[in-house]
């Protein structure tokens, strides 16, 4: 059965010259390389993991029926499973997969603005407001009911697999993709005798949503989703929850969640027991 392809790079020289090397040898093959205008069967990212989230935003409309492949040109990411001396192997992956794919949940941002209009979208590891001037106020719900009154720089909320990234940063927990939950972490909130928070991370399950009532000024503000930025969006309220979409990625080779967790923050060397000779541990499958 013919395989359809869409290749996309980030503008990085080596990823480049990669993409026109991948071309080249995929032209030798039955596999058919396709456009922006034509559903794909696989979507090749080359570059690094902020490469593969562009992607995914620009081809998210595909996102149900497409599988990523991520082709890393600098360090190893969590998303990009592929060397850039391995491209005959990818190759061959595409000829002969069968469907096979791992999926990850996708977290579903609905924003209303201040004229009551509306911006929906999707994120695959989190999103983040914080305020520019001082200190952020939102009010908290988790579903209907009212949580708290924050106060401080800002709130992210992440998806299990971006919960190694800016939440990890801010202390939240590293959750394994299998769980269907999202997490929500505060960024320096203040607490003193008049104001308090929880002051840890959130973490809520699929069939439960967090609701965000910004009451600062409107153009006080920086929405981040992934690695896309809007600074003074007049946003007045923010619904997170889990998507119903997924993203899902090639699995005929799809490194282990927590051994990309252990490359890395770990690595192998500091991971072994103290005295532990080397080759004898077993590490987490």
């Amino acid at each position: 059965m013919e395989k359809n392809v869409l290749i996309y790079s980030n503008n990085n020289p080596q990823s480049l010259k990669l993409k026109e090397e991948l071309i080249t040898k995929i032209k030798a093959t039955d596999i058919r390389i396709v456009d922006e205008n034509e559903a794909p069967d696989f979507i090749i990212s080359i570059g690094g993991d902020g490469t593969l989230l562009s992607a995914f935003h620009e081809f998210k409309h595909y996102v149900n029926s497409t599988r990523f492949i991520g082709i890393h040109t600098g360090h190893l990411g969590f998303y990009t499973d592929w060397q850039n001396f391995e491209l005959d192997e990818v190759i061959e992956g595409i000829r002969q997969s069968k469907g096979e794919s791992v999926s990850y949940p996708l977290l579903k941002v609905e924003m209303t603005l201040t004229d009551n209009s509306t911006k929906n979208d999707l994120a695959l590891n989190e999103f983040s407001v914080r305020s520019f001037k001082g200190t952020m106020v939102c009010e908290v719900y988790i579903k209907e009911h009212f949580f708290e009154t924050f106060r401080g720089d800002g709130i992210c909320i992440s998806t299990p697999t971006g919960s190694t990234g800016l939440n990890k940063a801010l202390g939240g927990a590293v959750i394994h993709p299998r769980l269907d939950a999202i997490q929500l972490t505060e960024m320096a909130s203040v607490n003193n005798r008049v104001y308090r928070t929880l002051s840890s991370s959130m973490i809520i399950p699929r069939d439960e949503w967090f609701v965000l009532h910004l009451t600062d000024e409107e153009d006080d503000r920086s929405i981040s989703i992934d690695n896309m930025s809007f600074n003074h969006m007049p946003v007045k309220m923010i619904r997170l929850q889990l998507a119903a979409e997924r993203i899902r990625f090639a699995s005929f080779r799809h490194m282990h969640f927590w051994d990309r967790v252990e490359n890395s923050f770990i690595g192998r060397k500091q991971g072994r027991l103290q005295g532990q000779p080397s080759g004898s541990m077993k590490y987490l499958k």
